[in-house]
């Protein structure tokens, strides 16, 4: 007998989305072909749920519901909006790379005089320009999870980024995803760093929304490639708009004797999910990896990191803090693979909550999937409530409750944050926290 999958009306209705916006998307030829080829895996699996083991506790069928149309390309309104956004989240000392509603904005850009050993180009430029290689680049990441082959499929626009052999970046790079507000629809960028041998690059990424932006979606994927004896640092701040969805995705591998410093903070989305794999594809390499989710409300949030060691002599660290309150819902899936040739592998992976209320909820899980002998490897889990009686010692000491209780929150979320390397950057994720801890009630 020969069964048929009945599509249904949200299954349909991203069907026509997908064939109404085929020519808007760039690229043609054997770029349409893997768009098409990737939208039917995704319409293949469709949404994510809760009986899928990696989205166990973010069910998108019931958090989503729908994938949102494409965007429109921004007018001149939208752009205007998107401006006033930036300086609202203007950051000293970067070159702004900026995507408003899923497109390049060159206006609010800063393309000029570019570092030598930097090239930047467009995501639609390189899928129109026929360049073989580097559109398999972008195409490689597993289309077996549906919401990155979704991206596959409609990806619009993005930034491309090449940093030559023993290049070293003085200036951070920083790519702004700015929501105009024009339109609750779905923008769809991915963007490509290339960093070469003995490099040394800063990579900041901002999520934001311009005044009156709503419930919108922003699906985004970023392919990394660290060349041997590279550096990249890099910071995330989503702060999107508190009825917004963001997915995101990232794709790494590292060289030989490669650096990876990443850091990201969750302030904003009503529903986010970030989702990294990290492959050691060279031997001697080092990834620190760290993240705090600040939540409240009933804001969701989930990280799911993969540390694929596939490789000898390599290390890792990850420390992941939440801090919930209200009906909020942190979620932290890490898992570490340590493959059979990847001896003396050294890995080690905590993560902790803090519930302010007796609604919040937080689910960490932490695993370990270990097929060689020599190695040190090692991961916890902790949740609770902040301490009393140090509440108790502070606030004898002529603090409020609620300056006592951001005292213990500072504190708590510190060790994640000093990571970052860049003292400019730390102290804005600082500024970030510090606005959260103020709009608590």
């Amino acid at each position: 007998m020969n069964l048929a999958l009945a599509k249904t009306e949200t299954g349909r209705a991203l069907s026509d989305a997908f064939a109404l916006a085929r020519d808007r998307l760039p690229g043609a030829g054997s770029v349409a072909d893997a768009r098409q080829q990737a939208f039917e895996a995704y319409e293949g699996a469709g949404l994510p749920h809760r009986r899928i083991e990696d989205w166990k506790y973010t069910d998108l069928r019931v958090l989503m519901r729908e994938v949102l149309p494409l965007a429109a390309a921004p007018d001149a309104a939208a752009l205007t909006r998107a401006g006033a956004a930036l300086k609202l989240h203007a950051i000293e000392g970067v070159r702004r790379l900026v995507l408003v509603d899923g497109v390049f904005a060159p206006k609010l850009s800063e393309t000029a005089n570019l570092e030598k050993g930097l090239g930047i180009r467009t995501l639609r430029e390189v899928l129109q320009a026929g360049d073989a290689a580097l559109q398999a680049q972008l195409f490689a990441p597993d289309s077996s999870n549906p919401l990155v082959a979704l991206n596959s499929a409609m990806m619009t626009d993005g930034i491309v980024i090449d940093v030559a052999d023993g290049a070293v970046l003085t200036q951070p790079l920083h790519i702004v995803h700015i929501a105009s507000g024009a339109q609750s629809a779905a923008m769809f960028t991915r963007s490509l760093l290339n960093l070469g041998r003995a490099a040394s690059a800063t990579l900041v990424e901002s999520y934001i929304a311009a005044d009156g932006a709503k419930a919108y979606q922003a699906h985004d994927s970023l392919i990394l490639s660290i060349g041997d004896n590279a550096r990249l640092d890099q910071v995330r701040l989503i702060e999107d708009g508190r009825e917004a969805f963001n997915i995101s995705s990232s794709v790494v591998t590292l060289g030989a004797a490669a650096y990876l410093n990443t850091f990201a903070i969750t302030s904003g989305s009503y529903v986010s999910r970030y989702q990294a794999v990290i492959a050691f594809a060279g031997e001697g390499s080092r990834v620190e990896t760290n993240g705090v989710n600040l939540l409240n409300g009933r804001q969701h949030a989930d990280s799911t990191l993969v540390l694929d060691h596939a490789v000898p002599n390599c290390t890792s660290r990850e420390i992941f803090r939440s801090v919930v309150d209200d009906r909020g819902h942190s979620v932290f899936q890490g898992r570490i693979i340590v493959r059979p040739d990847a001896q003396k592998t050294d890995a080690k992976m905590m993560t902790r909550a803090l519930l302010l209320s007796d609604e919040a909820e937080a689910d960490n899980k932490p695993e370990l999937e270990i097929f060689a002998d020599d190695v040190t490897c090692g991961h916890g889990a902790t949740t609770g409530a902040l301490d009393e009686s140090l509440l108790f010692y502070l606030r004898a000491r002529g603090l409020s409750e609620k300056e006592a209780q951001a005292l213990l929150i500072q504190a708590f979320v510190g060790e994640a944050i000093e990571s970052i390397a860049n003292d400019a950057l730390r102290e804005i994720v600082i500024s970030a926290a510090e606005r959260w801890l103020e709009a608590r009630g």
